[in-house]
């Protein structure tokens, strides 16, 4: 099918963007990487009558770090992401997720913006930026605010965000140097959304781990981040039987729909074995 009938906008400035929004309420929706919403158009799931480019808005990219926060702007792409010298150093599970996302042709053109913002529960990063404890910046005609990652999605597609708001950046605290990391997705093929994901981040002291933060993507209507699982690592030495417990408090929390990815049991213990990767691959990265 062929979207409805529609008028473009693509606007200069954040300002102009937002006036856009406000001008004509719950019939505009902001267009940034367009992977999400224009296949919802085609397919007539969503039917905005005023599309806003935010394309054109060169303070919407960058990478930049400041007094321990990294700042993406949400017009970056996966692709910028990948190349980002900055994000190699300080933030590599970043890196490593993006690369899992889709394929080349999808990341040149996708950004970061658009996968957090619209919450599709299939969206990589959500997740991430819960495992990261990220915080995204919402501006709208009343100036910025600021809602964490982990309090942004309500249910699928349901998110945070007001309508005359646009998700303009997302900060990321600065993990500790020597922390370990890893991102963990089983899918069918190349380019397909996450059967089940998982995202770890941890430091360790010694032998015991001294913070660790896990959330998963794909296993419920909305990113989860494992609460009680990442209580339950913190202060073991990822002994089996202390991994086992925090396995089973994360495919507790879950809730997949039966699809062409398998029945819901089975995509939640994926969850469960994506999970005990990441973990494993976490600790290994970690220096102590």
């Amino acid at each position: 099918m062929i979207p409805g009938e529609f008028t473009y906008h693509r606007p200069s400035s954040v300002a102009e963007a937002v006036a856009i929004l406000v001008s004509h309420g719950d019939e505009a929706r902001p267009l940034s990487g367009g992977h999400s919403l224009i296949p919802m158009m085609k397919l007539r799931m969503a039917a905005p009558e005023h599309l806003v480019d935010l394309g054109g808005i060169a303070d919407l990219k960058g990478i930049s770090e400041d007094g321990g926060t990294i700042t993406i702007g949400c017009m970056t792409t996966q692709h910028e992401l990948i190349g980002s010298d900055l994000l190699a150093d300080k933030l590599p599970i970043v890196r490593e997720t993006s690369l899992l996302i889709a394929d080349p042709q999808i990341r040149y053109m996708g950004t970061l913006g658009g996968n957090v913002a619209n919450g599709d529960p299939g969206n990589d990063m959500p997740g991430l930026m819960q495992c990261l404890n990220a915080t995204y910046v919402l501006t709208g005609p009343d100036g910025d605010r600021d809602v964490a990652a982990r309090d942004f999605y309500e249910a699928a597609y349901f998110t945070a965000l007001a309508p005359e708001e646009i998700l303009t950046a997302v900060k990321i605290p600065v993990p500790p140097a020597g922390h370990g990391y890893a991102y963990e997705k089983l899918k069918r093929k190349v380019g397909d959304y996450a059967t089940a994901a998982a995202a770890v981040v941890l430091t360790m002291n010694g032998g015991t781990v001294s913070s660790c933060s896990v959330a998963l993507t794909n296993v419920a209507d909305t990113p989860l981040y494992a609460a009680d699982a990442s209580t339950i690592l913190t202060g073991s030495t990822l002994d089996d039987a202390t991994v086992k417990n925090a396995v089973a408090a994360a495919e507790a929390i879950t809730d997949p729909a039966s699809d062409g990815r398998g029945p819901a049991e089975y995509r939640t213990k994926m969850a469960g074995i994506m999970m005990q990767r990441a973990l494993a691959r976490a600790a290994e990265r970690a220096s102590a």
